[in-house]
């Protein structure tokens, strides 16, 4: 019988670790490459939608409301994210291109990213929610902003001017059922 309560000992207490250091590494108890998808539209109630191979933000009204893009989420930490489209198969990026910065879309899948891996910073979003709105901030370029212009059909980009009147970049996000 000694033998016996020694073994269990042993495997209560392995348990107990396993058990602690995957709540240690996952707080939220979440794996780490879980996706989800959310709706995402400005303040002005565009959507986005691809065009043309780019991500566009407009206004889309009967037949043509099936282009709305979801956006793919993977949680890094708890304010975060890598974003994508498409089933997280292309993901949005910080692209940085001498003195310029801009959104760019890249043929990467969003649940191979790590928030451990410098290259693939440039995927990465902070999100700050102010009352019902959300805005995304580059983690690769700090004070650069995901924007839509007012103008409809043009671009999603990035903006380091977030109070400038030319762009939007407060955005509703829900999460899509």
């Amino acid at each position: 019988m000694e033998v016996c309560r020694c073994h269990y000992g042993y495997l209560i207490s392995l348990l107990l670790f396993l058990f602690h250091s995957e709540t240690a590494c996952y707080p939220l108890g979440k794996r780490p490459c879980e996706m989800q998808a959310f709706r995402i539209w400005d303040v002005n109630q565009k959507t986005f939608y691809l065009r043309n191979n780019q991500l566009v933000a407009g206004y889309l009204q009967g037949p043509n409301t099936k282009l709305e893009e979801k956006i793919d989420v993977v949680t890094i930490e708890p304010h975060a994210m890598f974003l994508g489209i498409h089933g997280g198969k292309l993901c949005l990026a910080c692209v940085k291109s001498g003195n310029e910065i801009k959104l760019g879309l890249e043929p990467v899948n969003i649940t191979d990213l790590s928030r451990n891996n410098e290259e693939d910073k440039r995927f990465a979003f902070i999100r700050s929610d102010s009352g019902p709105t959300t805005s995304f901030e580059s983690a690769a370029c700090p004070g650069w902003f995901l924007c839509t212009a007012l103008e409809t059909d043009q671009p999603v980009g990035l903006t380091n001017a977030p109070q400038d009147a030319v762009q939007v970049t407060k955005f509703y996000f829900q999460q899509d059922q």
